[in-house]
């Protein structure tokens, strides 16, 4: 049986990179695992920025954080490094973390620092999809599970 390579979030690998030193482990990599190969990255550590780091939310198509600095530039890189991972692992599938500036797919953080949630999509989930990769995230891991019996 073929396996497909699915790019996937380090922070939901178990990897501590989130902006607070912490990792947002998902149980349901586990269940991956056994059907495909999971291939991490992190935008956010790719494009240069620490762990920890001050947050950042996307304001007007910008990534500022939480100190007013405007981290677009180092973003975008990082996407791009990741969209060049994905690429050298002929993925099409990329399981990433809900909610972040970087990743997330469907809702994002306001802008506000508020906690907030709007839709829309970060840096390096939008041009993954610009790129004709499928993204899901751990809130609707069920249709990533059922799409990959799609394509077995």
């Amino acid at each position: 049986m073929h396996r497909i390579n699915v790019l996937v979030s380090s922070c939901l690998f178990g990897e501590s990179c989130r902006y607070d030193g912490k990792a947002n482990y998902c149980d349901s990599i586990e269940d991956l695992k056994n059907i495909c190969n999971l291939i991490p990255a992190c935008a956010e550590c790719l494009g240069g920025l620490p762990t920890p780091r001050t947050p950042c939310e996307i304001i007007d198509g910008k990534v500022i954080s939480k100190t007013g600095e405007d981290l677009t530039k180092t973003f975008v890189a990082g996407a791009n490094q990741v969209l060049e991972i994905a690429k050298k692992n002929n993925c099409t599938i990329a399981f990433l973390k809900q909610r972040s500036p970087s990743c997330g797919n469907g809702l994002i953080y306001d802008g506000s620092f508020s906690g907030a949630l709007i839709p829309g999509y970060g840096i390096t989930a939008a041009l993954l999809k610009k790129n004709g990769l499928k993204v899901f995230n751990e809130f609707n891991v069920c249709d990533l599970l059922e799409f990959l019996k799609t394509q077995q």
